[in-house]
């Protein structure tokens, strides 16, 4: 790949995951304020302005490496999060349906965008690639390639995000319909990082997280 092509690519790419952890982090607190935390909210997180959201090693180093090793050809997930949004459970109203209200915002966020590039990509591609069959070898374009991106992007952290592994959004909303003693286990496991780490990158590298999140990118396509 070309590096002027490359950078261009790399510009798209940093700027679609901005907009995707900042409406991420945005909507948990946005979902807290909504059930009396007000945590967030004083703490300006109830924004899109990735500036209350960059983490400078997870939002812009590790993904801009990665970004660069897949492009030249070395195996390097495309990983990347933003700076934790707190938030305070004992400020909750109805505390059940608040944690995995909460929890699920920033999947429901990332989600919400993928069907907005999903739509414009779709009419994108009917309108103006009629001549290359409709198909994605197109996608170069820089407008096909932003919605393509922002498209797969959200989609994948969506996805990402609803694993049951702390601290990933999924094991937060399953702790309320876990018994007592799964919880336990849980928080447990959610006090040492060092291993859900572990875990985590231990899926990703053993193409756990790509065979699941496979399936649908190729229904995705199917219906592009």
């Amino acid at each position: 790949m070309p590096e002027s092509n490359l950078f261009g690519q790399l510009i798209i790419y940093i700027v679609v995951l901005l907009l995707a952890i900042s409406a991420h982090e945005a909507a948990h607190a946005w979902m807290s304020y909504r059930f009396g935390d007000d945590t967030a909210y004083l703490l300006g997180r109830v924004t899109l302005n990735p500036v209350a959201h960059t983490d400078p090693i997870g939002t812009l180093l590790i993904p801009i490496v990665s970004f660069i090793g897949s492009g030249a050809g070395i195996f390097v997930p495309l990983i990347g999060w933003g700076k934790p949004t707190p938030v305070n459970p004992l400020r909750w109203r109805n505390k059940d349906v608040a944690n995995v209200m909460v929890s699920i915002a920033g999947i429901l966020a990332n989600l919400f965008i993928a069907l907005l590039a999903f739509f414009a990509l779709k009419l994108v591609l009917r309108s103006g690639a009629a001549e290359a069959g409709g198909s994605l070898e197109a996608v170069g374009e820089p407008v096909k390639l932003l919605l393509w991106m922002g498209l797969n992007l959200n989609l994948s952290l969506a996805i990402f995000n609803l694993l049951p592994v702390p601290p990933l959004d999924g094991s937060k909303a399953l702790y309320t319909v876990l018994p007592e003693g799964a919880r336990a286990s849980l928080d447990a496991f959610e006090q040492t990082p060092m291993l859900s780490s572990v875990v985590l990158i231990a899926l990703i590298y053993f193409g756990v997280v790509g065979a699941i999140m496979r399936p649908v990118q190729l229904f995705v396509l199917s219906l592009l």
